[in-house]
């Protein structure tokens, strides 16, 4: 155990931890999941929310074992090598807030910077505008970062804190694999209290077994790697490191190279899954998704991998976006394969404004 914790927290680490995601993700597509939809962090947190009747988008309702599995497999991986630190403490309300506002964001895009990278690898050219949205949103972060931005230090707390959010990890697996349905209404409606989409995104999945195994398996390399799809760029432009930019390197070239060999590269930019042509849009979506992670300390993925050992102020986040993904579908934020919905263009400003004024206004009290 100590060489795969020295060889994961060297430099190789990140890039070990790109090429197990860029491989495994359009495997994942391979057995079922959505099309450059192997792993996304934001669309299955949007598909968990349906799944627990938070929005009622019937194309978009499933429980993700992928994001069990990050949160369980970081947990496991914390508790091997010591480092399962419940804390918290550090403006949780804040924290909440830029979950919602960063999926807002990434679902006018449809997709997380992870899946940002992966449609890319999958040749749908309109990740490209998310991705300069997404540089341009951390660079904005970066900004507030220099001047002195700060959401506060947190502080330790119970161990029972740390052990509620793989709690509620290990309810939701037993909430999927019991499967529990009250029947349908009078009009043929499912009643829940678990919703499963019949058709579209969400009814695309690969097998339960494998896609648990996956997560566990990503999410104990992502946290001893340290791999962060923002912290990456927000190191580069910040202090010149390239340490997690090559894991995302890493990621995309594995990604693609595997698409070649699966037949799911199709390069173009009409006709992509799950993805609208609008690259005013795709940009704005993401520059506000940039933004909330670069305030809140990490991408999506990174959020689900402190949660796992026992960062509550991620786990805060983590529900936020969960809630975040069901205002988006009951308030017609997020876009659809079709084009952008009706709500969508305001909620980034809305959402840009805000996010600008926590930027300013938030600075850590000293005693």
């Amino acid at each position: 155990m100590s060489f795969v914790s020295r060889f994961l927290t060297s430099r190789w680490g990140p890039i070990f931890t790109g090429l197990v995601v860029g491989i495994l993700a359009p495997v994942l597509v391979k057995l079922g999941n959505p099309s450059n939809m192997g792993v996304c962090v934001v669309c299955f947190s949007r598909d968990i929310a349906g799944a627990l009747g938070l929005h009622r988008a019937g194309v978009v309702q499933y429980i993700r074992p992928e994001i069990i599995g990050f949160v369980l497999g970081s947990l496991v991986a914390a508790l091997i090598f010591r480092e399962f630190k419940p804390r918290t403490g550090s403006a949780p309300l804040v924290r909440f807030l830029l979950g919602m506002f960063a999926v807002f964001g990434a679902l006018v895009f449809l997709g997380c910077p992870w899946r940002a990278y992966l449609r890319l690898a999958g040749g749908d050219w309109n990740a490209v505008f998310g991705i300069l949205g997404l540089i341009a949103g951390i660079g904005i972060g970066i900004v507030f970062l220099r001047t002195g931005f700060s959401l506060g230090r947190n502080h330790p707390a119970p161990k029972a804190l740390g052990w509620v959010m793989p709690a509620i990890m290990v309810t939701l697996l037993a909430l999927l694999i019991v499967a529990p349905q009250f029947g349908r209404d009078a009009s043929g409606n499912p009643v829940g209290p678990i919703f499963f989409s019949e058709k579209g995104p969400g009814s695309m999945h690969a097998p339960l077994i494998i896609s648990l195994v996956v997560g566990l398996f990503v999410g104990f390399l992502a946290q001893r790697s340290r791999f962060c799809t923002v912290g990456a760029i927000r190191d580069m432009m910040l202090l010149r490191d390239s340490h997690l930019l090559k894991g995302v390197l890493a990621l995309i070239a594995a990604a693609f190279i595997t698409n070649l060999i699966l037949g799911q590269f199709n390069p173009g930019f009409a006709n992509q899954p799950v993805a609208h042509t609008n690259a005013l849009w795709n940009f704005g979506g993401m520059v506000l998704a940039g933004l909330a992670f670069t305030l809140a300390g990490g991408c999506p993925g990174r959020q689900l991998f402190l949660a796992g050992e026992g960062d509550g102020d991620a786990a805060v986040f983590v529900v936020g976006m969960i809630v975040g993904a069901g205002f988006a579908h009951n308030f017609s934020i997020a876009s659809s394969p079709s084009g952008v919905s009706a709500f969508g263009p305001v909620t980034v400003m809305i959402g840009l404004v805000i996010c600008i004024i926590i930027g300013l206004t938030m600075r850590e009290v000293k005693a």
